[in-house]
């Protein structure tokens, strides 16, 4: 093959990973209601959106697969900071492709028995927040959603980098609790 040719697909896949990902659902969208199974601390129960959201907001994340490197280290991060969240009301989610099993053993390690992590086989969740990553299908995108009790998101963030995800959505939630006093 031409190494000129090569240069060219490498760079050009380079700059695909380079570009960043666009959540489809922006602020002030209706959240698409779900049910699915869920796990916490490695115990699973069934998760609905909606009954949730009786309880106040929810920071719904996806992230691409449970024990990969970048989404350790989210779930790490959500887990220390996850009563920054309770007190603000909020219930934090994450959302993947793995199976229950999976999640369970994630959720009890990764997760810290902090938070849910919800089970999205089918990826009927990921596709109706247009959370399915463009270059690998079969895995969800990194997105974060602030959701309101009203079902109205709030606040949305899309990249691959784990490293904003629970600042943002925590700043955005502090911003929303504010403005919900005013």
């Amino acid at each position: 093959m031409n190494r000129r040719l090569i240069l060219n697909a490498l760079a050009g896949g380079a700059a695909l990973a380079a570009c960043p990902a666009f959540a489809s659902l922006d602020v002030d969208d209706k959240a698409p209601d779900f049910a699915t199974q869920g796990s916490i601390g490695g115990k699973v129960f069934r998760f609905s959106l909606s009954e949730t959201l009786k309880n106040g907001p929810v920071v719904l994340y996806f992230y691409p697969a449970a024990f990969s490197q970048a989404c350790t280290v989210e779930a790490h991060q959500f887990a220390e900071a996850v009563d920054q969240f309770k007190a603000l009301g909020a219930t934090v989610v994450g959302v993947s492709h793995d199976d229950i099993d999976t999640l369970n053993r994630f959720s009890v390690t990764e997760c810290r028995g902090k938070f849910a992590v919800l089970a999205d086989a089918d990826q009927s969740i990921m596709k109706s927040y247009d959370a399915v990553l463009t270059l690998k299908p079969e895995y969800a995108n990194r997105v974060s959603y602030v959701i309101a009790p009203n079902s109205r998101i709030v606040y949305q963030y899309s990249s691959l980098n784990p490293f904003k995800h629970v600042a943002n959505t925590l700043n955005a939630l502090k911003g929303w609790t504010v403005a919900q006093k005013r």
